[in-house]
C-alpha cells in the first residue's frame, strides 16, 4: 500500500524508538528516523516531502520548515515548545502538538520528589556521605527539615501535570490551592479537592509553591523580586517546568537574604547551568539537570501519541493537543 504520509523522527536517541514508531504505525505512513548525527543537507532531504516532523531542539529551525513542502504537523515529545518558531510556523499553516501529558506522571513525580528533597536537604547529607562524612552536623538543625504532609501547596498552572501534582499531594493530606489563567469546573475543583485563589493570595499563605506553566511572553519572569518578597520566609520554590519562568538573579538574591528557605529546581535559566551559578553552592537548593520527564514510560506514551496524531493528519483531521500560538 503506497505511504499516504511520511512521518521524520530528527535526532533519535535510541534504536528502540525508531521501532516503537514502526510498530504503532499503520501501512500508510512511512517512519523515517535521521540519528543525531545527521547533516543539514540530510534532514532537507528526508523532510522534503516529510508530512509530520517530530523534531529534536537543535535539528530543527525555519530553514527545516520550509524545506518540507508538504508539512502539516510538528509534534513534540515534550511538554513545551518554547524551543520551536511556532508563531512562524503558524502563519505557514503548519501546527504544533505538544506531547498531550505524555510525561505529565514523569514530571509530577518528580516535583513531589524536589518537595521533599527540599525540605530535608537530601542533597546535603547524600553529598557528605559520599564525601566520607556521615551525618555531620544534622541533629543541631532540627528546625531546618520539614515534612510534606498538612502543609499548603499552591500549584501555578493547573494543567496536565499540574493536576497530577494536586492528585499525588492529596495522599499527603496537604491543601491544595491554585492559580491559572482558566478555572476548572467546580465539580471537579471539589473532587480534586482544591481551590483556585489570586496569585497574590497563593504566594503569601503556601508552604510550597510549584511551577507547572509553559514558557512564553506572558510567563517569562513571572517569579521575580515582587513575587519573592510575598512568599513566607518559610516557603520553598519548586520549579519543574521551564527556568526562564523564574527570574533567576531574583531568586538568588531572595535565597541569600533568606527570604525563602528554600528551591527545588530541574531547570535553570540558562542550560547546561554555569559552572560559576552561585547556586551550585547554596545548601538549600536542590538542583538536577531537566530531568523531571525522562522516563520509559513517559517516552512510550510520547511516541505513540505522536503516531496518533500523524494519523490523524493524514486522514484530514485536526490534530489533538495543538499549541496556540502567543
Amino acid at each position: 500500500m503506497p505511504a499516504k504520509g511520511k512521518l521524520v523522527y530528527i535526532g533519535y536517541r535510541q534504536d528502540w524508538e525508531v521501532e516503537r514508531l514502526k510498530s504503532k504505525a499503520p501501512p500508510d505512513l512511512e517512519i523515517v528516523a535521521l540519528p543525531p548525527t545527521a547533516t543539514p543537507e540530510q534532514i532537507m532531504v528526508a523532510v522534503a516531502d516529510a508530512t509530520v516532523i517530530i523534531p529534536w531542539g537543535r535539528f530543527f529551525n525555519m530553514d527545516v520548515a520550509r524545506s518540507a513542502r508538504r508539512l502539516k504537523l510538528v509534534q513534540v515529545l515534550s511538554a513545551g515548545t518554547d524551543y520551536l518558531p511556532v508563531n512562524n510556523m503558524a502563519e505557514m499553516g503548519i501546527k504544533t502538538a505538544n506531547n498531550f501529558g505524555g510525561n505529565a506522571v514523569a514530571v509530577a513525580e518528580y516535583a513531589v520528589m524536589l518537595m521533599v528533597s527540599t525540605y530535608r536537604q537530601a542533597h546535603v547529607q547524600m553529598r557528605q556521605l559520599y564525601g566520607g562524612t556521615y551525618a555531620q552536623g544534622f541533629f543541631e538543625r532540627w528546625e531546618q527539615y520539614h515534612e510534606l504532609t498538612n502543609k499548603r501547596v499552591g500549584i501555578i498552572g493547573l494543567g496536565r501535570i499540574g493536576s497530577r501534582v494536586a492528585k499525588r499531594l492529596a495522599g499527603w493530606e496537604c491543601e491544595i490551592v491554585y492559580h491559572d489563567v482558566a478555572r476548572i469546573p467546580a465539580a471537579d475543583e471539589k473532587a480534586a479537592n482544591v481551590k483556585k485563589v489570586t496569585l497574590h493570595e497563593l504566594l503569601k499563605t503556601s508552604d510550597i509553591v510549584s511551577l507547572h506553566v509553559p514558557l512564553n511572553r506572558v510567563t517569562r519572569g513571572m517569579i521575580s523580586d515582587a513575587e519573592l518578597d510575598l512568599m513566607k520566609p518559610t516557603a520553598v520554590l519548586i520549579n519543574t517546568c521551564r527556568g526562564p519562568v523564574v527570574d533567576e538573579a531574583a531568586l538568588i538574591r531572595a535565597l541569600k537574604a533568606r527570604k525563602i528557605a528554600g528551591a527545588g529546581l530541574d531547570v535553570q535559566e540558562l542550560e547546561p547551568i554555569g559552572a560559576d551559578n552561585p547556586l551550585l553552592k547554596m545548601d538549600n537548593v536542590v538542583l538536577t539537570p531537566h530531568l523531571a520527564g525522562l522516563s520509559i514510560e513517559a517516552r512510550e506514551k510520547s511516541l505513540d501519541f505522536a503516531v496518533h496524531n500523524a494519523v490523524r493528519v493524514i486522514q484530514g483531521k485536526e490534530p489533538e493537543s495543538v499549541v496556540l500560538p502567543v
